[in-house]
């Protein structure tokens, strides 16, 4: 689902770009307002399960892959989606920058997919089910199936409102080059199925080992000590990440600039590279793909998913560090 560089015109990410900042905006301000400083570093958490979850590829017939993002579970675990959008919005930073996984001038669109609807459709899908069922795992699960299907649907506009918009004088797509009538049902039909299952057990299997092993962690204000079963979760999950690299193909939407004239669709291949998609703007990343040069692709990926979710644990402890406690006077005691 992750948008790459040019697949969007300029003008596109622009507006993706401006739709976030008020998205932006107020999450932060919730997060200062109702995240108390001890279960900070809980965001940071959330965040490196979101970039682990989203470098397990899982494979579809037909040589496309697709992964979890859980979004929804950020927001379950903090109990806040505005916490939600901002730590899968740093997860997707990371990956655009270090790993090249998402483009920079997109990354305003990918946020508004991952990082804003996700989360904020995903949890009040669940806080609906919740209350009316009191069934916790199954509300975050259906809540969250819902809000990757949403993203996906509108990863799926944004792809296929290109050809309509943006065509050269000959009548050809100068970005990502497939209507709606085949961006819609290519980016449905998996996560539809098998990407928004491992969305489904991504988050119901978290939030279950959460409520068994540190059911302390979804209080209000957790102990520290509350978060070490989530840290060694998260360092077995780091061992297990080259199961992602056993997926073959590329995901719908996700194809390099080179691979373009020869995609098949409909039994016919475009025959063409798009020149927004040629000419267009490129970063260099440090780790591509998630490899390291000169290591084995496994060692390469799991060396990549330490250094992104070390970024991610401390930027948001020295987030948690730099937040100040608030003093409820009435009982003098900091909150």
């Amino acid at each position: 689902m992750h948008i790459p560089e040019n697949y969007l015109s300029p003008s596109t990410c622009a507006v993706m770009a401006a739709a976030m900042v008020p998205v932006w905006t107020y999450s932060v301000k919730k997060v200062k307002e109702e995240i108390p400083k001890v279960k900070m570093p809980l965001l940071g958490i959330g965040a490196a399960f979101s970039f682990l979850g989203m470098m397990f590829n899982i494979p579809l017939p037909g040589g496309t892959t697709g992964h979890a993002v859980g979004g929804t579970l950020i927001a379950i675990l903090t109990g806040s989606p505005s916490a939600g959008c901002i730590a899968v919005t740093i997860a997707l930073l990371i990956q655009a920058l270090l790993f090249g996984d998402g483009g920079i001038l997109a990354f305003g669109a990918n946020c508004f997919n991952m990082a804003f609807i996700l989360p904020f459709l995903g949890f009040a899908i669940y806080k609906l089910i919740w209350e009316k069922t009191g069934k916790r795992k199954l509300a975050a699960g259906i809540g969250s199936y819902i809000g990757i299907n949403a993203a996906a649907f509108c990863a799926a506009i944004e792809f296929g409102i290109q050809p309509l918009l943006f065509t050269d004088a000959a009548g050809k797509a100068l970005y990502c080059p497939y209507p709606l009538t085949i961006s819609i049902p290519a980016m449905m039909i998996g996560h539809l199925t098998l990407f928004g299952i491992a969305e489904i057990v991504l988050t119901t299997a978290i939030l279950a080992f959460v409520e068994k092993i540190s059911p302390e962690t979804l209080e209000e204000k957790p102990a520290q000590s509350a978060f070490k079963p989530l840290y060694i979760l998260m360092a077995v999950l780091i061992i297990f990440t080259p199961l992602g690299l056993l997926a073959s193909g590329t995901a719908w939407g996700e194809w390099g600039v080179e691979e373009m004239a020869s995609l098949v669709s409909n039994g016919k291949a475009l025959g063409y590279t798009p020149a927004g998609m040629e000419k267009g703007f490129s970063l260099a990343s440090l780790f591509p793909d998630y490899s390291m040069a000169g290591m084995p692709e496994w060692i390469g990926y799991i060396l990549s998913a330490v250094v992104g979710v070390a970024i991610i644990v401390i930027f948001f402890k020295l987030l948690a560090g730099s937040k100040k406690d608030k003093i409820d006077f009435s009982k003098g005691q900091s909150v």
